[in-house]
């Protein structure tokens, strides 16, 4: 038998060679088979694998996987090599009396020379053999309990020289189609599953946009969450909805946006908020120790395991779980957390009792999870079990408002920590609402510490930012976004006349003797600085920069000590205006 490459599998398979008895054949050919329908793929792809991988322990020309409907009538019929485009060519290979009789019958059919049976005299495949001496057929039965849901046929050439056991290649046709059949139910499951939940997606997106937007809600505050934008009452007003059901609330948005916050918030407002809210972060353990912490273990169950634990699920019964980084589980690990998710039970590791808990899930990622079951990295039916209520945090940038009332409350935190009494001056609000903020309301927090931490006065300035002495390092992250953001102008550093520099004494003079024009915020500024617009003179900002740059024979850094800027934001108005840099 020559040997045949497996796709699934990506290594040569040979039978024949390896074992010596037709029993170990066919019980190897039962175990691969088994672990191609366990892949999570399209089933007719599926089916096509296994048709292909079946034709490496029997000596078959064409094997074929008819599926039937509710009338009895094929319609999925799939060979080796199916795709889209020759879809429609595997119909016109089935021999339809044949199949109707195994339907009919429910009964396997052998014919050992299809020429001498009326069922095969108008079968078109027959012409593609020609003068092939003697061509048999085995066709099984694919059955759901005693009902026939498919057939699956195989065909060979006899060349009169090599002898078949049509009973044993029965047995082993038998044992594959009722592995099938389950593969068949399970799709269905999934399929009636997801399309019930995508209608209560949708029942409940629906019953979102006909609410009346209710009044805004200032106890909010209480429960962590600082914001008065748009966009964050937007989100609360979403969540006080969803909190009604006991829907999966799945939330998405970068990191840092405070998701733990709006899962406990979830979890207040709902009929579940007297019972226990717990969280886990799954990417933060390996496989092994994370099927503990969530369903828990019994004494003895591996090293280390001296006591009974429970698990997070039932830690969480009667309330609610988070989980965050949900997309960074493995494969072999959301099979077990979709049985959890379906079924509401589950055993602790190294324990035979089942546990059935009531847990409301919510979810969180900032993992793109559609691209991720494109690829295979996460299993479809977890998505469609989890992505129920799909709740998108806005980042720090699209809640500008909320930058300082959020900076604020981080350092009203700091002094009660420290017992100090540090304030914000009107040119370090300007430098904070300017930020761009990539790592979110998580950097912020870290940007407050770190500045408060250093401040030598009790009022913060400017200049004790670390975007103002070309100490941010986040700065790395966010040059490239800043430059596709909206348009930023040249800026002068706020000084004073007569004074050596920006200092503190000048800082609230400065402050407050600087006019922006209308129209531009600090937003719009590189490094967010309390500033003005070159355009005094009537000269455009384009002009006014290469005219400093001739000024300073091309030399960046000559050219922003003329305009009184940094070094970076010459840097960006070059990129901005496209100005290409001269060399000499």
């Amino acid at each position: 038998m020559p040997t045949e490459l497996i796709p699934e599998l990506h290594k040569p398979v040979t039978p024949a060679g390896l074992f010596t008895t037709r029993a170990e054949v066919a019980l190897h050919g039962m175990y691969e088979i088994s672990k191609v329908l366990a892949i999570p793929a399209r089933l007719e792809s599926t089916l096509s694998n296994v048709l292909t991988l079946l034709s490496s322990f029997l000596e078959m020309s064409h094997g074929l996987i008819a599926l039937l409907d509710e009338n009895g009538e094929p319609n999925v019929v799939v060979g080796s090599g199916w795709t889209e485009r020759n879809a429609k060519s595997h119909f016109e290979l089935l021999p339809q009396l044949a199949i109707g009789q195994i339907v009919a019958t429910k009964m396997p059919l052998v014919v050992e020379n299809v020429a001498n049976d009326p069922l095969f005299e108008d079968w078109v495949a027959a012409e593609h053999w020609g003068d092939a001496p003697r061509i048999s057929f085995i066709g099984v039965p694919i059955k759901e309990r005693e009902k026939v849901i498919g057939t699956l046929t195989i065909d060979r050439i006899s060349d009169g020289r090599t002898s078949f056991k049509f009973d044993e290649d029965v047995r082993f046709l038998a044992m594959i189609a009722n592995l099938v059949g389950q593969t068949v139910r399970l799709h269905d499951v999934i399929n009636r599953d997801r399309q019930r939940l995508m209608g209560e997606q949708r029942r409940l997106e629906k019953k979102l946009s006909e609410t009346v937007k209710p009044t805004r809600d200032p106890g909010m505050r209480m429960r962590g969450i600082v914001g008065e934008s748009d966009a964050i009452h937007s989100v609360l007003d979403k969540i006080k909805v969803v909190a009604r059901s006991n829907s999966t609330v799945l939330l998405r948005g970068e990191s840092g946006t405070g998701k733990e916050l709006f899962a406990r918030a979830t979890h207040d407002l709902s009929e579940r908020k007297k019972g226990p809210f717990v969280k886990l972060n799954c990417a933060a353990l390996p496989e092994s120790v994370l099927e503990s912490e969530l369903f828990g273990h019994e004494k003895g169950a591996f090293t280390g395991a001296v006591t009974q634990r429970k698990g997070r699920f039932e830690l969480a019964n009667g309330g609610t779980l988070f989980l965050d980084e949900i997309g960074e589980i493995s494969p072999s690990f959301q099979a077990k957390l979709l049985r959890v998710l379906q079924e509401g039970e589950f055993e602790r590791v190294g324990g035979m009792k089942t546990i059935k808990v009531d847990v409301r899930l919510v979810a969180a990622t900032n993992k793109n999870l559609e691209e991720a079951v494109t690829k295979g990295e996460f299993r479809a039916d977890l998505y469609y079990r989890i992505n129920v209520i799909t709740i998108l945090l806005p980042a720090l940038r699209e809640r500008r408002e909320d930058v300082f009332p959020l900076a604020q409350e981080f350092l009203k935190r700091f002094n009660t920590e420290h017992g100090t009494q540090l304030t914000f001056t009107g040119s370090a609000r300007g430098v904070l609402e300017g930020c761009f903020f990539p790592g979110n309301v998580r950097e912020l927090e870290n940007c407050v510490r770190r500045t408060a931490t250093l401040s030598q006065e009790a009022n913060i300035v400017a200049d004790d930012f670390a975007c103002r002495n070309d100490d941010c390092l986040s700065s790395t992250l966010w040059k490239g976004a800043v430059e596709t953001a909206a348009p930023f102008n040249i800026i002068h550093r706020p000084t004073v006349s007569g004074m050596p520099g920006p200092g503190r004494m000048a800082d609230s003079v400065a402050s407050a003797s600087v006019n922006t024009p209308a129209g531009i915020s600090p937003a719009s500024c590189p490094e967010a600085e309390t500033c003005t617009v070159l355009n005094g003179d009537g000269q455009s900002e384009r002009e006014r920069l290469v005219d400093a740059m001739e000024r300073a024979g091309w030399v960046q850094a000559k050219a922003a000590r003329i305009l009184n800027l940094t070094p970076r934001q010459i840097g960006y108005a070059l990129r901005k205006h496209k100005i290409p840099i001269k060399k000499f």
